[in-house]
């Protein structure tokens, strides 16, 4: 039907307003029941909202809000309302130019975004429903949630930065947009980041715990570092957010190891030429973030820790490999050499490697020449000779090493004609045509005199050769003539911060200057002089010049006693207008910028006049200045009989001081010994309980073998024993079986004997018999021998079966089976007795080794009770030596209170003469440090 009324064509009469028409939907939005009737009113809000960016903020908001509350389940149309509640909030100057040149309207007072946002964050709970809304995963919800919340962020950063700390898990669901694959997404989370970051430590803290640093490190990684694009960019600004003014952040940056991680952003090839546009801006901001952990604004400690991983990971030499590379822009060489400025100040290791840092050059220069010759160069742009300068001011930065080797390049021992030197570049730079160079050198030099009483003194051997002809002249009167010559303002107040620093703190130097009898004519001309504004601060300079030769004058002149300088200047100038003219310098408006920070942050050249370094020496110098001008001579010398006194008093305090020191030293390392014995008694006693127990062990263990082998030994014996009986009773049947068998053997031989004899007898006699006639006594004979012989043969028959029954006797006994088993039975008993007497032996050798590590344990014993013993003694007399230290402190104790009697005293006469005691704080701190003994004493007592 809507089609057919476009294509035909409206009715006539009167078209609905805008006003009218967001009414019509608002009433839509509120009565529909159907979710598509809601979806299609919100949707038409939207396409409505850029150009009725009013109507549609008054009358839709809070039935946008209902929206998001009621019809979250609807993505759809979640991501219209958020969509025209951005396009109400969001200040968008391209779409605010388009409206007016569209309708012509002005642009309101009062800006609209800021009006609607305070209307939306008026209920905090609006801001909390949109960081749960970031919760859904839906494209069409998330992003436009995360567009609106960073518009409500710019437009009322901390309100909205209030509501976000104090919601639950608010910083967490936005930390976890940067996890989103969706590169809109997280780009967009980047932003809104940024945002929230700006200004609000708290937040930055949980931010940087909730592993930012590691998120978007990675994500600078894989978009290619210096290289990436703008999203690098973002990340890198996001990292200065957390990091900058933030002390815990760079702690925990540190901590977490992220610094050198930095290393491979710095990574230049040989070839730079046609550096990118995002390239420069990703390097420089790169080059911000380092020296925002090593900012001298930063306590020293964290500054010095941050220095020391740069040059231990390698970032150091990375950036010197940037100084010295060719076609680098040159807003990336000055940032560079700002960075390194800040990376070596103040500390040694970092100082000294830039020392060794050589120019690929042929011959090889060192870095700092390199440097120096543009920074006295006219032709080098403003900014890069600042920050040559500042660089070389930051190696000279409590650098006793560098500012000896600079001043040694201008010694005549040390000159070699065929290189040029950093101390022939400052010379040239001094005397040179070029204000801004003889600012530069002039400042530079000072640098390396700062605090350094013995290169002040070098300094005066330097000789420079005006011109053919003429004789050499000093440094120091070639600076005053140069200075008298009437050169520009710069140049001349160039000169006077180099003097002021150099004859600072340094009589000789002082002496020096006033030998030349043209020196305090001139000064005096200056000051008393109605010159105009431009010349106040050289006469606040010459002022200041002038009180220096008074402050630290030794009175080894006669002409220019500090006495004789007093009358002449309040006889040519006046003591006030002296101290009118020298008040002049602390009232520039260029000193108070120069004494903000150490880099010279200056607009143009004629903006250079002073020094960080050397404001500080002017605000040291001038209450003191002033005072010593005004005292008269006998206050002087009341001054410094006291001032003798009291370090004739000070020294003898300090002998005190030192001898308490040494026997404090000697107590403590007495105690230390005290302690150590102690320690070492008590180990002892432990090594002896242990000994007495592993003692007391072997006792048991020696008294249980014992036992056992008591036992085992009777048993052994018992059966040994029987064994034996068995063995004997056996041995006897068989000895007395063998005798008997022996013994029938002999009898059978006897009686084979006996028969042959009596056959052979027979036979013989039947021989006789039969050859011989018969007899009757032969007969009878032979009847006898016959019965003899049949007697003998029933004998031998006995005999004989005697014998077989003997034979059977023994067989019987052979072949009885107890025998064999008897011997076996005597051979196994034979072989565990023997190893019972093996095992006997045995435990005889361990009985034997116990004893011996008994007795040996025993000697241990006493050898630790004798060490225990002298210990003790050591210990005793130790306590005593204590005792006695303590003895002479008190002695001491009561020598420096009468000291310091006899100080209040001096004290109090100084009070009554109207002098300021200026080492009232040396006094506390000794009280302090007199009580503090005392309280130790107390202490040892008890």
């Amino acid at each position: 039907m809507n089609f057919f009324r476009g294509v035909i064509g409206q009715p006539a009469g009167p078209q609905p307003s805008g006003a009218e028409t967001i009414q019509k939907l608002c009433d839509r939005v509120a009565s529909s029941t159907l979710l598509d009737d809601r979806r299609d009113a919100v949707r038409a809000l939207k396409s409505l909202s850029r150009k009725y960016r009013l109507e549609v903020g008054t009358q839709a908001m809070g039935h946008l809000i209902r929206i998001l509350q009621t019809d979250r389940s609807d993505s759809e149309i979640i991501g219209y309302a958020l969509d025209t509640l951005y396009n109400v909030v969001c200040n968008d100057e391209e779409e605010e130019q388009d409206e007016s040149e569209e309708e012509g309207s002005q642009k309101q007072a009062d800006d609209l975004g800021a009006q609607f946002t305070d209307i939306f964050i008026k209920e905090p709970e609006n801001v909390t429903l949109i960081l749960t809304l970031l919760e859904e995963f839906d494209f069409h919800v998330r992003w436009p949630g995360v567009k609106l919340l960073t518009a409500l962020l710019k437009n009322q950063s901390s309100q909205v930065q209030g509501i976000i700390l104090v919601s639950p898990m608010g910083v967490s669901r936005l930390m976890d947009l940067l996890a989103d694959s969706r590169e809109v997404i997280r780009n967009d989370g980047l932003l809104l980041l940024q945002q929230l970051t700006k200004g609000n430590a708290a937040i930055q803290k949980i931010v940087a715990f909730e592993n930012a640093f590691e998120r978007l490190l990675d994500i600078i990684a894989e978009e290619g570092t210096s290289d990436g694009g703008i999203v690098v960019e973002d990340c890198l600004l996001l990292l200065l957010n957390l990091l900058k003014n933030n002390s815990s952040n760079q702690n925990f940056f540190k901590e977490g190891s992220y610094i050198q991680r930095m290393k491979p952003w710095f990574e230049v090839g040989d070839d730079n030429s046609g550096w990118s546009a995002q390239k420069v801006t990703n390097l420089h901001l790169m080059l911000q973030l380092v020296r925002v952990m090593v900012s001298p604004m930063n306590s020293p400690g964290a500054t010095s820790s941050c220095q020391r991983s740069m040059h231990q990971c390698g970032l150091l030499q990375q950036l010197c490999s940037i100084l010295m590379a060719t076609g680098v822009p040159a807003d990336i060489l000055t940032e560079t050499i700002n960075t390194v400025s800040e990376v070596i100040r103040g500390c040694q290791a970092n100082q000294d490697y830039f020392s060794s840092v050589n120019a690929p050059s042929n011959p090889p220069r060192p870095a700092i020449v390199v440097l120096l010759m543009s920074m006295v160069n006219e032709r080098q742009p403003f900014v890069l000779r600042c920050a040559v300068l500042y660089c070389f001011q930051c190696f000279l930065y409590r650098n006793l090493k560098g500012q000896a080797e600079i001043v040694a390049t201008l010694l005549p021992s040390t000159i070699d004609a065929n290189s040029i030197s950093a101390g022939q570049l400052l010379c040239g730079g001094l005397f040179s045509t070029d204000s801004l160079s003889n600012w530069c050198a002039a400042v530079a030099l000072a640098h390396a005199l700062q605090d350094n009483l013995i290169q002040k003194e070098q300094l005066l051997r330097v000789q420079l050769a005006t011109s053919l002809g003429n004789p050499p002249v000093s440094l120091l009167q070639q600076c005053t003539n140069i200075l008298s010559q009437g050169s520009k303002v710069q140049t001349r107040v160039g000169l006077l911060i180099l003097l002021c620093t150099w004859i600072s703190s340094c009589p000789i130097a002082v002496m020096h200057f006033l030998h030349n009898q043209d020196n305090v004519p001139f000064l005096t001309g200056q000051i008393s002089e109605n010159l105009g504004e431009d010349e106040c601060l050289v006469q606040g300079l010459c002022a200041l010049l002038l009180g220096i030769c008074i402050y630290h004058n030794d009175n080894s002149l006669e002409n220019y006693t500090k006495e004789k300088l007093k009358q002449l200047i309040e006889k040519r100038i006046g003591k006030e207008n002296f101290v009118e003219k020298l008040g002049f310098i602390s009232k520039h408006e260029l000193y108070s910028r120069a004494a903000q920070k150490p880099q010279p942050a200056f607009s143009s050249t004629e903006q250079m006049l002073f020094d960080h370094e050397f404001t500080k020496l002017v605000k040291e110098l001038e209450g003191v200045i002033t005072k010593a001008v005004h005292k008269s001579s006998e206050e002087e010398k009341k001054e410094e009989e006291v001032k003798k006194t009291l370090e004739q008093h000070d020294s003898i305090v300090t002998q005190y001081k030192e001898l308490i020191r040494e026997q404090d030293a000697r107590i403590n390392e007495l105690k230390d010994q005290v302690s150590s014995m102690a320690s070492q008694n008590e180990e002892m006693q432990v090594t002896i309980a242990q000994q007495l127990l592993q003692i007391q062990q072997q006792k048991d263990q020696y008294n249980i073998l014992k036992l056992k082998l008591g036992s085992d030994s009777r048993q052994l014996s018992n059966q040994s024993e029987e064994a034996r009986i068995n063995s004997q009773l056996l041995k006897e049947e068989v000895e007395e079986l063998q005798q008997q068998c022996s013994q029938l053997q002999s009898q059978l031989t006897e009686k084979d004997t006996l028969i042959a004899g009596l056959k052979s007898e027979r036979m013989q006699a039947i021989e006789t018999v039969a050859g011989g006639p018969e007899n009757p006594e032969l007969l009878k004979e032979l009847e006898l021998l016959k019965s003899k012989v049949e007697s003998q043969t029933t004998e031998i028959g006995q005999l004989q079966a005697e014998k077989a029954e003997l034979l059977k006797k023994v067989e019987s006994v052979a072949s009885d089976p107890a025998l064999p088993a008897a011997v076996g039975q005597i051979n196994e008993l034979e072989k565990r007795l023997t190893s019972q007497n093996a095992e006997v032996e045995k435990l005889k050798e361990e009985m034997k080794s116990l004893s011996e590590s008994r007795t040996s344990l025993e000697q241990q014993l006493a050898t630790a009770n004798s060490t225990v013993a002298i210990l003790q003694t050591e210990k005793n007399r130790l306590l005593q030596e204590v005792i006695e230290s303590k003895k002479e402190q008190d002695d001491l104790l009561m020598l420096l209170a009468d000291q310091d009697q006899k100080i209040l005293t001096l004290k109090n006469k100084l009070k009554d003469l109207g002098e300021p005691i200026e080492d009232e704080d040396d006094l506390d701190s000794k009280d302090q440090f007199d009580d503090e003994e005392e309280e130790e004493y107390e202490d040892d007592n008890e």
